[in-house]
């Protein structure tokens, strides 16, 4: 068995620049999903929006985080656009951005596939 390794085709070296703007893309999402908090944070809110709700409990205690942790994680969700925050006086109701998630799976489809 030869441990060289050929390349047999060019084309799979070379990119076009929406190629390369959808790959920056992934890369930034994929960095805002990089913390298992996150990830869960970010199911939890899949799961309450199938559901029809929203989050406006405290999360602190399910992740058995700081509330100064939570909020970061939830500001970086928000920054890429996974969640959307709706004022809901006195607390702010979080939502799963169904959007973002599929554009971020479609993504992930034209990437690697």
């Amino acid at each position: 068995m030869s441990n060289q390794c050929k390349l047999t085709n060019q084309q799979a070296l070379s990119s076009t620049q929406a190629q390369l703007e959808q790959e920056a893309l992934f890369a930034q999402q994929a960095k805002a999903l990089s913390h298992p908090a996150r990830v869960r944070i970010l199911k939890i809110l899949v799961t309450l929006d199938r559901l029809g709700g929203c989050l406006n409990s405290d999360l602190v205690s399910e992740l058995g985080l700081a509330q100064s942790t939570v909020s970061e994680h939830l500001r970086i969700l928000k920054q890429a656009q996974f969640i959307i925050a709706e004022p809901n006086p006195p607390k702010v109701c979080y939502r799963a951005n169904q959007e973002a998630i599929d554009g971020f799976n479609a993504l992930y489809s034209n990437i690697f596939n």
